[in-house]
Order: structure tokens, then C-alpha cells, then sequence
């Protein structure tokens, strides 16, 4: 048997699905929460599934020639470790700075890993996302995202 990208992508993805709908069923239900048609467990249980039936799909529909064989040449590492860095900085900076702050700075520092070096054009793809996301999860899902404890000292608080 010839195990292609495919398969080795299928199977990846199967067990990520396959560990999150375990973990999923991991998550507390408010009492009486259980007899609800929605609740805390309800989108992450469909999530689960559907990421199963889907890789299970790529699984069962994946190509079977040699020329699809896995092979690492042609991918860069070192920008793929650099990428990692900064997602590890983003989440260091979370705490400091605030989700505005820190995810303009972590999209505009991967356009810049990415090759971008026009200032004007990182700004314009960082900023306004940054915003729009900030906005929709505050605003629209009432979601409290905390400012960074450097605004809170800047404060006084």
C-alpha cells in the first residue's frame, strides 16, 4: 500500500477531530444543562463529527499514485519556526498588551515574515482586521476581552 500526502493528511486531521470531540465531552454543563437541545457541548460535538466524516472522506477519495508520495523538499522550515515564534509571542503578549494591540502586532510581524515590506500595505491588512475582529467579538458577542495589564498600570489600577 502507497501512503500519500493525502493519507498522511487524512489522518492527521482524523485524530485532531477524533481528540477534540474527546476533550468536548470533557466540558461542564450548568445542572440541567444536559436536557437542553443546545449547550456547551453542542457545537464542538458537531465539530467533532463533521471533522471525522471529512477526513474520513479525504481518507477513502485520496489519490493512490506514486507521484503523490510524501516528500519535504521545497518547504521552509526556518520561516515555519520563525511563524511559531511569533504565534508564542502573540500569546505572551496577550496579557501585556490586549487582544487589539497584540493581534495587529502578530499580523502585521507574519506579513512581514511573509515578505510583505511596504508599511502602508502591513497597516492597512493588520489594523482594520485587528479592529473589525475586536469590534465583533466586544461589540457584537459581548465578549469581555481584557485590556493588558500595561493599560491597567498606565491607569493606575
Amino acid at each position: 500500500m502507497t501512503i500519500t500526502k493525502d493519507h498522511i493528511g487524512g489522518l492527521i486531521f482524523l485524530s485532531f477531530s477524533l481528540a477534540y470531540g474527546y476533550y468536548a465531552n470533557q466540558i461542564a454543563l450548568i445542572p440541567g444543562d444536559e436536557f437542553q437541545p443546545f449547550h456547551a457541548r453542542t457545537l464542538p460535538n458537531f465539530l467533532a463529527v463533521l471533522g471525522s466524516v471529512l477526513a474520513l472522506l479525504q481518507l477513502l477519495t485520496a489519490t493512490k499514485s506514486r507521484h503523490s508520495t510524501l516528500s519535504l523538499a521545497g518547504y521552509d522550515f526556518w520561516l515555519m519556526s520563525k511563524l511559531l515564534l511569533l504565534m508564542v509571542a502573540f500569546s505572551l503578549a496577550l496579557k501585556w498588551v490586549g487582544f487589539l494591540v497584540s493581534t495587529a502586532l502578530f499580523l502585521a510581524g507574519g506579513y512581514w515574515l511573509l515578505g510583505e515590506r511596504r508599511p502602508k500595505v502591513i497597516l492597512l491588512a493588520s489594523v482594520p482586521f485587528a479592529i473589525s475582529f475586536w469590534f465583533l467579538l466586544t461589540q457584537m458577542l459581548d465578549i469581555y476581552l481584557a485590556p493588558g495589564q500595561l493599560f491597567r498600570l498606565a491607569q493606575g489600577g
